[in-house]
């Protein structure tokens, strides 16, 4: 028998895995949950039984269409991909950045985005070998053009992100400097569009201008964050090669029926982002009207502010069951920051509520 302690055997993992946390959710139970960018509402009643009754015919005995070309075909039509471009599909965007890091990863490759954005940028790089290179943003969380293409200059990444809008500061990026960016960069540009149904504004239209540039969104964000649904917008060129690291069935037959069955009612899941947009003006408005409270303009279904001792006031909120994230641990520009997903009326009124009483 090898009695060798699990220590022993732990060390033929890699260094780096074995330095890193893993991802942690809290439990939600009985909180107010606006910490996740959720949509807040489900699809009515009598869509939600003619769903299950859809569901209930798929035939899980039988492995997904590997090409799901009837998915592609409704995000396609009802979603604005432009003719000529083609479209890969994955287990929410998460595995997107991880196929685009796996197919990118050559000795000493980088990967660049603006910081802070989204975290998965900079782990999936690292996972595959590359090397992250953040670039901090500028005052108010403006993208720092020069500085972005000194970056680009010196370190001619594979692959530079761009969220629009930024999570987790909210805000688009001007237009001017994503072109600048697309001008210099000499690989791939990924424009991450998660939160495109409350920014209303895409560069999916624009995708045959710039041969290097893909298109990233998810339908986490507008209403389906439980199915894992994201779609990947390009040229077929590079859309054929990030289809080889692609794993087989990796999207499953239930998540291909939920989508084509939301797609077919998108006018729901789109109403539903414009009361969202709605109710995030006004969240900010009151926000912006508490003592001591900063509010950033957002374009996404989150709203971003400022207080003093920001993770003393997360643990207020918390204790009044209303769940925020303290985004400050992620970057020093973000310093006493916490991120408040825009949620139902009554959510949103908690909230307000809840940290008011916190503020004092």
């Amino acid at each position: 028998m090898d009695d060798r302690p699990l220590e022993s055997r732990l060390a033929v993992l890699r260094p780096e895995i074995r330095a890193l946390s893993a991802y942690h959710v809290p439990d939600a139970s009985g909180f107010v949950k606006l910490d996740a960018m959720e949509n807040p509402y489900l699809l009515p009643p009598g869509l939600r039984e003619a769903l299950g009754r859809r569901l209930a015919e798929v035939a899980l005995n039988r492995y997904p269409v590997p090409t799901y070309q009837a998915l592609k075909a409704s995000i396609r039509e009802r979603l604005g991909v432009p003719a000529g471009s083609d479209l890969i599909l994955g287990n929410g965007s998460d595995e997107l950045i991880t196929m685009l890091s796996v197919a990118t990863a050559t000795p000493g490759a980088a990967v660049l985005a603006p910081a802070p954005s989204f975290v998965m940028y900079d782990l999936s790089a690292r996972l595959a070998g590359s090397r992250f290179v953040p670039v901090p943003l500028g005052p108010d969380f403006l993208l720092d053009r020069q500085a972005m293409l000194a970056a680009i200059s010196a370190q001619r990444p594979a692959i530079v992100y761009l969220p629009y809008p930024n999570n987790p500061t909210g805000d688009c990026f001007d237009d001017a400097d994503i072109e600048a960016i697309l001008a210099a960069a000499p690989g791939l540009v990924v424009i991450d569009e998660a939160y495109q149904p409350f920014a209303i504004d895409s560069w999916m239209p624009r995708l045959a201008e710039f041969p290097h540039l893909l298109v990233m969104r998810t339908v986490s964000k507008m209403g389906l964050a439980g199915i894992r649904l994201g779609y990947l917008a390009g040229a077929p060129a590079w859309i054929a090669e990030l289809d080889k690291v692609r794993p087989p069935y990796n999207v499953s037959v239930l998540t291909e029926a939920a989508a084509l069955f939301a797609l077919e009612h998108i006018d729901v899941l789109d109403a539903q982002a414009a009361r969202l947009r709605e109710d995030r003006a006004s969240l900010a408005r009151s926000l912006a009207g508490l003592p001591g409270v900063t509010v950033y303009p957002s374009r996404a279904n989150f709203v971003l502010i400022r207080v003093a001792e920001g993770p003393t006031v997360m643990q207020r909120l918390r204790e009044r069951r209303v769940l925020v994230k303290d985004v400050g641990r992620m970057h020093p520009l973000l310093t006493d920051c916490l991120r408040l997903t825009v949620g139902t009326p009554q959510e949103n009124e908690t909230l307000l509520d809840a940290l008011a009483a916190s503020l004092s």
